[in-house]
């Protein structure tokens, strides 16, 4: 499979059905292949159903064992396929492969991530997505306006890169393969296009000018101070020409490659006002065609350009600054790294390090890739990994990521990770996939800038015909002071022109990805990996959070949290953790574990003891400095003959009533002590509910702990205990978030293992701890890589300015083409004699309207996420 996208959708399709146990998808990553499998009850739905809902989503299923493919005449999906397999299934579940709906045979499937300049607006991205889609072998393909990057999966059997690249040229783009991103990369691309609008600018400013007052030195008194030559038509002629020839050639050839290919796009209206204003002043200044049309709007001409050219400066400045996040994550990465190779210490480019090298770093370096420590010791800096400030010990096996800081020590370690693989490039690629995935609002706005160029064509054309036929007579224009013996010819062009230039589908194409970019940058900067716009979006309506318990609230491991002492004045606390230590250091299960570091943790380590046996289940025998010693388990005790007081029992009850493990201590079968522990919650949980509960959601914990337990930990977190889900089978979670679900809430599941994978896809928003298994990981719309509950409130946060930023942006940018066309058209001219905007004026509020959503998108970062 190429898309992670489609196996989380077709999971959630499948899990959204009740009865159904559980859902798996293969896949071979050598081939790219995948099945389904679906395990259900046959009693309580069957396969009509699940091959329905399958159906109402764009997919066709068949079974693996089906000769005739039903999906062979179907219309073709928006997604990405998921691809099929026929191996054979056990006989309880059923096996459910999933094709596009044109083909049913076995094929593999590739993306290809192209870099593309050349576009200027959202019909751009729409031209380029449809062209991409009627190519055979292409399944989808997604256009980022802002990164100016396509995302295309296709079938390597039927057509290649090159062809791909090909069909995006023939329509007028420039194309190529995007490579591995290098720091400054991108920077410097962004840059390379923000000097070139600038001169652009500067050199329409410096020709316009001089056009500009010389042109108006012809019809307005008060410009007499201009020199003559510049008001001869001629030199006015040459001017514009040269602006034509230059600035203004972009626009020209973008819009001549468009129509060459029967497309549409912004240069195609900016080539129209421009080249509208210059061919009239050309033909009058080579041609006399009589009273009304021997005016000049070289002028017009040139403020076009002036406007038009100095807002897509900006446009291209306050773009890069859009990608500031990315840019800052590729700094981290170290320029260069120290290797052995051979026995001699080599430095070379980070990028050159391969898997198997050992990598010297010292102090005050930065780690270039991850791998594991072989010689040395060191405190590391993983703030940019965990947000902690204090340093981590590294010692020998302990791994190591790359971009984090060597503090104190030297060490080599040998790479495992490198190039694209490392820990760093993984999240860089998750929030390019993030910026590139569009969320279903930006559907909207792809439709309207889809049809917007034609529409502006069409209304120009009728304000044209309205104002030549109809208005100039009407409203006796010829005899108004600003328009005095004009022609109606004239009239009604400008009137067209200022139609064409005032319209905005760049606003409305930039509405959406600049926000996105700027959000999920912001998510990655605190350490929060926002995997698409679907989840962005979804996270926005969130009614409900469910959180799995261990590893997830809660540390996910026991801690010693209470030692009592049964007989005070036979024994020191001192002298039971140094038996405790000595003994339970022999074994290797987590309980034991546990109580040997609180010893440490008051500074008793372990001593040698004269015998251990380790009694599965039930606990330990040893004999310590000749006194022989059990721990473990009531139980264990009691199978050994040794009983408890009253005392000894009430304690144990009230330590199990807070959710915590007891194991007793008898030295010479005599109990001693007791030991409570408990996976103790993180401290950040508490105020991560509160937090949640304070932004209107409601709060639940999934647990397969016992009711207590889970009750006592609910508690100590804030969670209501009627919103305790207890005792839940690992196959059994999904199940859970789908009742939640049909009970009308939307609901967020936040895990961290695999057995929180079916939930974290059935859930509307999936969200995985960072620290959790691949499986999980791969599962969740989001991912948070410092592990703090804290973070889940952050997501919302982010996900409503996010959203509430795209609504103003594209609220905006269609409020201001539903207003400004319809007034450039003369709306308001019959009301109101002199509510008629210009062609320059025109242009300035077009240029405004697509740098004001870039910058809106940009003014997030001045919001306080916590």
């Amino acid at each position: 499979m190429s898309c992670d996208h489609c196996v989380r959708a077709v999971k959630k399709i499948v899990l959204s059905l009740p009865e159904i146990d559980f859902v798996e998808i293969s896949l071979d990553a050598a081939n790219q292949i995948g099945t389904v499998t679906v395990s259900f009850d046959e009693r309580k739905t069957n396969l009509d159903a699940i091959f329905s809902v399958i159906s109402k989503n764009d997919y066709t299923p068949f079974l693996s064992d089906s000769e005739a493919n039903p999906a062979k005449n179907s219309p073709f999906p928006t997604e990405c396929p998921i691809f099929e397999t026929e191996e054979e299934k056990p006989p309880e579940s059923k096996s459910l492969p999933f094709s596009p709906s044109n083909s049913a045979s076995v094929f593999e499937g590739e993306k290809l991530i192209l870099k593309i300049e050349g576009m200027s607006c959202a019909a751009c991205v729409l031209n380029i997505e449809k062209t991409l889609a009627k190519k055979d072998g292409v399944f989808s393909a997604v256009v980022n306006l802002s990164l100016k990057k396509g995302t295309v999966w296709y079938d390597p059997k039927k057509t290649m890169p090159e062809e791909i690249i090909s069909a995006v040229e023939k329509i007028g783009y420039a194309a190529k393969i995007a490579g591995a991103s290098k720091s400054g990369d991108d920077a410097k691309e962004l840059e390379k296009d923000a000097i070139r609008q600038r001169n652009n600018f500067i050199i329409s400013f410096v020709l316009g000018i001089p056009v500009i007052l010389g042109n108006m030195s012809l019809m307005m008194d008060m410009f007499s101070f201009v020199p003559d030559f510049l008001g001869n038509k001629y030199v006015l002629f040459v001017l514009t020409t040269l602006i034509m020839m230059g600035p203004a050639r972009q626009y020209f050839s973008g819009a001549f490659k468009g129509l060459k290919n029967g497309l549409a796009d912004m240069n195609l209206l900016i080539a129209a006002g421009i080249g509208c204003a210059y061919t009239v002043s050309v033909v009058s200044t080579f041609w006399d065609l009589g009273p009304g049309y021997d005016h000049l709007y070289y002028e017009t001409a040139a403020m076009l350009v002036i406007f038009v050219t100095f807002g897509k400066y900006l446009e291209a400045r306050t773009r890069g600054k859009t990608s500031t996040a990315i840019r800052k994550l590729m700094e981290l990465q170290p320029p260069t790294s120290r290797v052995l190779r051979n026995g001699t210490e080599t430095e070379i480019p980070a990028e050159e390090v391969v898997i198997g090298d050992l990598v010297v770093v010292r102090p005050g370096e930065k780690i270039p890739v991850d791998g594991t420590i072989v010689l040395g010791n060191s405190m590391v800096d993983e703030s940019m990994l965990t947000g902690e400030s204090l340093p981590v010990e590294k010692n020998v096996g302990n791994s190591v990521i790359g971009a984090t800081l060597n503090l104190s020590g030297s060490f080599q370690f040998r790479a495992e990770k490198v190039g694209e693989d490392t820990f760093l490039s993984q999240i860089i690629r998750l929030v390019e996939d993030a910026q590139t995935q569009k969320p279903p609002i930006q559907k909207l706005a792809d439709t309207v800038a889809g049809n917007f160029i034609v529409a502006v064509f069409i209304i120009a054309l009728t304000a044209f015909l309205f104002w030549f036929f109809v208005g100039y007579d009407w409203f006796n224009i010829a005899e108004t002071d600003e328009f005095l013996g004009i022609s109606p010819f004239l009239f009604s062009l400008l009137i067209a022109i200022t139609v064409l230039v005032i319209s905005c589908p760049c606003a409305v194409g930039l509405a959406t990805p600049a926000a996105v970019m700027v959000g999920t940058g912001m998510g990655a900067e605190n350490g929060i990996l926002i995997r698409g716009g679907d989840g962005l979006e979804k996270s926005q309506s969130l009614q409900a959070v469910v959180f799995d318990k261990t590893g997830t609230l809660t540390l996910g491991k026991p801690n010693l949290t209470d030692m009592i002492l049964l007989n005070p004045y036979e024994t020191s606390e001192k002298e039971i953790f140094q038996i405790a230590a000595a003994c339970e250091n022999n074994s290797e299960h987590p309980l034991a574990k546990a109580i040997v570091e609180g010893a440490a943790q008051r500074e008793i380590y372990p001593k040698p003891v004269g015998s251990f046996e380790a009694v599965f289940g039930k606990g330990i025998r040893a004999t310590f400095e000749d006194r022989p010693v059990l721990m473990g388990t009531r139980r264990f005790l009691l199978e050994n003959e040794i009983c408890l007081d009253e005392t000894a029992l009430l304690q144990i009850q009230n330590f199990e009533n807070h959710g915590k493990t007891v194991i007793v201590m008898a030295v010479f079968h005599s109990p001693v002590a007791l030991f409570a522990l408990a996976d103790t919650l993180k401290k950040t949980s508490e105020n991560a509910v509160l937090k949640l509960s304070e932004m209107g959601l409601a709060v639940y914990m999934l647990t397969g702990d016992n009711e207590k337990t889970a009750q006592a930990i609910a508690k100590e977190a804030g969670i209501d205990p009627a919103h305790v889900i207890s005792e839940v089978l690992p196959t059994h979670k999904a199940e859970q978030i789908r009742k939640l679900q049909e009970s009308g809430l939307m609901v967020a599941m936040v895990g961290d293992g695999i057995n929180d994978a079916p939930a974290l896809t059935q859930a509307d928003v999936g969200i995985a701890m960072g620290a959790g298994t691949d499986i999980a990981v791969e599962s969740a719309d989001v991912i948070l890589i410092r592990n703090n509950p804290e973070d889940v409130a952050v997501v919302l946060q982010l996900s409503r300015l996010t959203i509430r930023k795209i609504k103003q942006n594209l609220g905006w940018a269609l409020g201001y083409n539903a207003i400004g066309i319809p007034i450039a058209a003369g709306i308001l001219y019959p009301l109101v004699h002199t509510v008629l905007i210009s062609p320059e004026l025109a242009a300035a509020f077009m240029a405004l309207s697509s740098v004001s959503v870039t910058l809106n998108s940009l003014l997030m970062k001045k919001s306080k996420i916590k």
